[in-house]
């Protein structure tokens, strides 16, 4: 195998300071304003941003220490093998949340609904598409009959502390 190596782009800056009681998704975090600080280099790289509403962030589940191949799920009370849930126990720590974009400063960009910790490290920006990115037609297997577990009320725990 290559080895792979990424470099952050920028800074996700949020209220959350410790994984506890932190918000497992976006939807759980609909008022929770954060913002990122991009790396100067990339500041021409957020020409026309503006005119989308929500990004979807790629960065670093940086204060991940070790990997579980199944896991206890935040929405479940039996183990998945990992690649069937969202938890960050992965053996790539990568996260993946869309986020509301309100402003964009210069190189700083002001987002709402941060599930993340402070200070994560940055990996990718990318516009949200409505027209591809929501599959209404989808099927979310052990998920599909779980959304009376609203995840806008379901908060981190320490079974990924």
């Amino acid at each position: 195998m290559n080895d792979i190596t990424f470099q952050a782009i920028g800074t996700i800056y949020t209220p959350h300071a410790s994984l506890e009681n932190m918000p497992i998704q976006p939807s759980g975090a609909a008022q929770t304003k954060g913002y990122i600080l991009l790396k100067e280099e990339f500041t021409e790289g957020l020409k026309d941003i503006e005119g989308f509403s929500h990004l979807t962030l790629i960065y670093h589940l940086n204060k991940v220490e070790e990997h579980q191949l199944s896991v206890v799920p935040f929405m479940d009370d039996k183990a998945h093998g990992i690649f069937a849930t969202r938890s960050p126990k992965r053996p790539n720590p990568i996260g993946l949340s869309t986020v509301k974009l309100t402003k964009v400063e210069g190189n700083k960009l002001f987002i709402e609904e941060v599930d993340m910790l402070n200070e994560t490290p940055l990996l990718d920006i990318k516009p949200f598409f409505r027209q591809s990115d929501n599959r209404l037609q989808a099927v979310s297997g052990w998920l599909d009959d779980k959304h009376q577990n609203a995840v806008s009320e379901t908060k981190s725990d320490e079974r990924f502390i």
